[in-house]
């Protein structure tokens, strides 16, 4: 049954809710939008910040810092190919695609600073936290006669 967005997440998503059982589940499935979740912890020196990065391997992740982002991406390639006992293709699927999120972490962070974990589908960054100098605001009064 189709419910407006209100309800759901995309109503988009619900009027184009068709399925081709061949490829439903087998890389990402209906819900494949909600990949790369993540998770930001906040400690007083630094950020931990958990990727969830399902199905994907610590070859296929790359992580890259250019003017104060830390971009990460994430490139996947699946062949799916099956033949008849004649060696005839029955079937022939592939997928590549890639996604990439970008976080701003601030000028001052060099990639040296960042450290960098992959294990069981979560990427896990601990990037340093680098304040800007504060400076002190001049008040500006306005004179009330």
């Amino acid at each position: 049954m189709m419910m407006p967005s209100i309800f759901r997440e995309n109503l988009w998503n619900d009027l184009m809710d068709f399925s081709f059982p061949e490829l439903d589940g087998k890389m990402y499935g209906k819900r494949g939008e909600h990949i790369m979740r993540t998770d930001v912890k906040e400690h007083d020196d630094k950020y931990e910040v958990d990727i969830e990065l399902p199905g994907f391997k610590k070859e296929d992740v790359k992580a890259e810092l250019k003017d104060g982002y830390l971009t990460i991406t994430a490139l996947k390639e699946v062949n799916n190919e099956q033949k008849n006992e004649n060696g005839k293709y029955v079937r022939r699927e592939r997928y590549t695609g890639n996604m990439s999120r970008s976080f701003y972490v601030g000028d001052k962070v060099t990639q040296e600073e960042i450290r960098a974990k992959f294990e069981d589908g979560i990427l896990k960054l601990q990037i340093p936290k680098k304040d800007p100098k504060k400076q002190v605001e001049d008040k500006h009064y306005v004179t009330i006669e």
